[in-house]
């Protein structure tokens, strides 16, 4: 029951907000998670976008995406995370390595953290700048030079956020635009069924951050 629930309210919202002259492709719609690609202005990757419903607070969300060390055990390839400076409760300076598929290297990249509410909607920005120069590079990886990321986390009825993540990279190296492209869809779908069972944790249900309005 709880699952056609979800799916009721995923199909809802993606038809509701999400209309045909979109230039978003659907690309993948399974366990509630929806991913979308499209091309990306003056860039040879393209751009990615994956939508979610989970029973969640805002602050919940926030304090599970702000964890991030916890990155390595639920987010797709991800080989360490951590937060290199805290500049506020709102601002912060990330740094992440990601494991790539034989014979690739490994990448990572740093980036600075911004998060913004509209008190009146109390929708969510999570902006992520790429700072490629704000530590030296690490030995056996690629740095990672060209970084956009984006998540929006909107309340809705009955206790759910509706999180969308959006992202561009340019991952660098002698990797082909095609096979990245290809690979698009499986880092966001993974990451998405992971969250869901991460952020059923009591440490992020019971957050309560001072910052959010929940």
């Amino acid at each position: 029951m709880h699952s056609i629930k979800l799916g009721i309210i995923a199909i809802s919202f993606l038809v509701g907000f999400f209309p045909v002259q979109n230039d978003w492709e659907l690309q993948k719609f399974e366990q509630g998670i929806a991913v979308y690609t499209r091309v990306a202005e003056n860039s040879k990757y393209k751009e990615l976008k994956s939508v979610a419903q989970y029973k969640a607070s805002l602050s919940a969300m926030v304090a599970l995406i702000n964890d991030r060390p916890s990155y390595t055990k639920w987010v797709y390839r991800c080989g360490e995370s951590e937060i290199l400076k805290r500049i506020s409760d709102t601002e912060l300076m990330h740094h992440q390595t990601v494991v790539a598929p034989w014979p690739a290297d490994n990448r990572d990249f740093v980036v600075n953290v911004k998060l913004t509410q509209d008190l009146k909607t109390k929708v969510i920005t999570i902006n992520s700048t790429c700072k490629p120069d704000y530590i030296p590079h690490k030995k056996n990886h690629v740095r990672i030079t060209e970084f956009r990321a984006k998540w929006i986390l909107t309340p809705l009825p009955g206790g759910y956020v509706n999180v969308e993540y959006q992202l561009l990279v340019n991952p660098g190296g002698n990797v082909p635009a095609w096979l990245v492209n290809m690979a698009v869809i499986d880092g966001p779908f993974e990451t998405g069924v992971n969250m869901r069972e991460w952020i059923k944790k009591d440490v992020y249900q019971k957050a309560k951050l001072s910052y959010i309005v929940d």
